[in-house]
């Protein structure tokens, strides 16, 4: 009976009749406005829980072409729906997965965030926030999507790709991508951080940093941080910016999140949640953005 629980399909409706048509197939809804503020249609998000069939163990977003190919020769499911309907945004599509790795915990719950105010209590509660603002380019409120899992896992590994050639290798490996881009408005190379998840506490991350000069870099590397080789910024004419990680001592890391949102940034910090203070498009005209995790 444990797998009546588990979610098992997702779908998405941009007008009435969808809605209707979904709601005689048995799925059920988030009655959340994946479109709030922007004057587009309404789109909801809705789920099954069929007892017996796979369970969800992951959710992506894909809103340029590029983004697709990779999440398609992964054997994702691709719900052929834009979740931003009616208006000027990007065209935000959502897939999902129904892995068997050992980095896969499945899928119990759901929700969407509409306002920063929102956010951090979902993190300290244990869910993770999924990394693409589903009004994208659209204005609006900033959205995500927030999973919870059966289990309580872990950050077990952080990874980044700074073009698109290694995404199908990335997903079979078991990565979550967030589906952000750190170079955002810099006109660099596309970056995307990765993460992948363990229920094993022994093996999870304990801090996260980033540096953005020469002087952090010594400073974190004598903090006993190890880093991530990729540059964040590349592409840029901005500054060398690292992520950093350690994996002993102090508190085992839950989630991880990109912020973009500057109220999301102060809400945050007021919630006591570990908020790194480097913008990771430092030097460039890029959207200022920052790493929080709990």
């Amino acid at each position: 009976m444990a797998n009546a629980q588990q979610i098992t399909k997702l779908n998405v409706s941009t007008c009435k009749n969808e809605e209707e048509i979904l709601r005689a197939q048995g799925y059920h809804v988030i009655n959340v406005n994946l479109n709030e503020g922007t004057g587009g249609n309404r789109v909801l998000l809705w789920y099954k829980k069929v007892s017996g069939e796979t369970p969800v163990t992951r959710i992506e977003f894909s809103f340029t072409d590029k983004m697709k190919s990779g999440l398609a020769d992964a054997g994702y499911e691709l719900v052929n729906k834009d979740l931003n309907a009616g208006v000027s945004g990007d065209h935000i599509s959502l897939w999902y997965f129904c892995g068997s790795t050992e980095y896969d915990i499945p899928i119990v719950e759901l929700e969407v965030s509409i306002d920063a105010k929102e956010e951090p209590a979902l993190l300290k509660d244990g869910w993770e926030r999924l990394g693409c603002n589903l009004n994208r380019n659209a204005r609006g409120n900033f959205i995500y999507l927030w999973v919870k899992r059966e289990k309580t896992s872990y950050i077990q590994e952080v990874a980044a790709s700074v073009d698109f050639s290694s995404d199908k290798h990335m997903f079979d490996l078991g990565y979550t991508r967030v589906d952000e881009d750190t170079n955002r408005g810099s006109g660099g190379n596309y970056v995307f951080l990765w993460y992948r998840r363990t229920t094993d506490k022994s093996k999870a991350l304990t801090a996260l940093d980033v540096s953005t000069s020469h002087q952090e870099e010594e400073k974190l590397r004598k903090q006993g941080y190890k880093v991530l080789s990729v540059d964040l910024n590349k592409g840029t004419s901005g500054k060398v910016v690292f992520l950093w990680y350690k994996k002993e001592g102090g508190h085992s890391i839950q989630a991880m999140v990109l912020l973009i949102d500057s109220e999301a940034w102060i809400e945050y910090q007021k919630a006591g949640i570990n908020f790194i203070d480097k913008n990771l498009n430092e030097g460039n005209n890029g959207w200022k953005m920052h790493i929080a995790y709990n």
